[in-house]
């Protein structure tokens, strides 16, 4: 079949699919926030936003559709413009391009939840290439992980040998790496944090290891405050998991509103923050506040993701912002692409788009 007939039969077929999970999601989330819809006050935008926001998340938990996802060509061609590809020279090639246009990068494996210690070691083996590979190729480049991938839920003992060991490989490295230690779902936010700190107290590992701050979440002012005491870096981000509402933050307005709280106490810390977010109202009061408090324009960075807003990070590299694009890659790749389509629902249009193209 010609790639033109195949890529359309396949998209019908996918939204086929797709189309009933979203019935189903969106039967279940109408029906338990009935009242909102029902609210004057609600602006039909914020409904659509809410209502993406939720269908995808649950999406993102589909064992089925992501097993199908990550099995078919359709879906390794739907989330190519977000991930890298399947292995490491994928991804060292997607850094050196990145590199050249002056961005920083941070690369990660896709993986979480790994079901045995074989996996996770496996992971891990992976790394330690990767960080020989920056080395080697002279890559400003640094990794991302996360614990569950490391087989935080197999053997806690052995996840954090696992990372202890890759600090240890890139704390001793000419010049030194850095390690970030990805944040996941409320169920693993304190054993994370609690890691990162033990991690950043041990000799020769200050500013080589750091940890991520999601601004949906109601204790994250107290937990960014317990990480400065220790100048410890952090990655802030507005999250994209679900949540109870007694734990996390519901409305947008709320999140954005924390982040830029957070946002101003990051960096005015005197801590190498990065800024992760592609929202320009966020960017610009950023920028807005580093020009009226002094602040160096290299003292932080802003961090975007792969394939997203290209123009928006070539033009802050271009007026002089530091800037680090986090870039994916591996076969694990569906629920990341689920979680972004949560951040972003108007990509949902960009990829039917380019994927309708003959």
């Amino acid at each position: 079949m010609p790639p033109a007939a195949w890529s359309r039969a396949s998209v019908i077929q996918v939204m086929s699919i797709f189309s009933l999970y979203v019935k189903n999601y969106w039967n279940a989330y109408a029906k338990a926030h009935l009242w909102q819809f029902q609210s004057a006050k609600i602006r039909t935008t914020k409904i659509r936003y809410v209502m993406l926001r939720a269908i995808f998340i649950a999406l993102s938990e589909s064992r089925s559709l992501r097993g199908f996802a990550e099995r078919s060509r359709l879906g390794q061609r739907t989330s190519a413009r977000f991930v890298a590809g399947k292995d490491v020279a994928d991804a060292i090639r997607a850094a050196a391009v990145v590199n050249q246009f002056g961005a920083g990068v941070s690369i990660d494996n896709l993986g979480e939840n790994v079901t045995n210690a074989e996996e996770a070691r496996a992971s891990a083996q992976l790394y330690y290439h990767m960080l020989d590979e920056i080395a080697v190729h002279k890559l400003d480049a640094n990794i991302s992980l996360k614990l569950t991938h490391m087989g935080l839920d197999v053997d806690e003992k052995m996840a954090y040998d696992i990372v202890r060991g890759l600090v240890a490989k890139a704390a001793g490295m000419t010049p030194k790496n850095f390690v970030r230690v990805d944040m996941e779902g409320s169920p693993y936010t304190q054993r994370t944090l609690d890691f990162v700190h033990e991690l950043h107290r041990v000799p020769g590992n200050a500013n080589n290891v750091g940890t991520v701050i999601q601004s949906y979440m109601r204790r994250a002012e107290a937990d960014v405050e317990k990480l400065l005491a220790e100048r410890i870096r952090i990655r802030l981000c507005k999250g994209a998991y679900k949540e109870p509402a007694d734990v996390a933050f519901q409305k947008k307005s709320e999140v954005d509103a924390n982040y830029v709280k957070l946002m101003k106490i990051l960096m005015k810390s005197g801590v190498f923050h990065g800024l992760a977010t592609h929202d320009e109202a966020i960017i610009k009061e950023a920028k807005a506040f580093a020009t009226r408090e002094n602040i160096p324009r290299n003292a932080f960075e802003f961090q975007m993701l792969h394939g997203i807003r290209r123009d928006l990070q070539q033009g802050l590299v271009k007026e002089g912002w530091g800037v680090r694009v986090y870039i994916p890659f591996g076969t694990e790749w569906y629920p990341y692409f689920m979680r972004r389509l949560a951040e972003r629902p108007a990509n949902v249009f960009f990829i039917a788009k380019n994927l309708l193209r003959p």
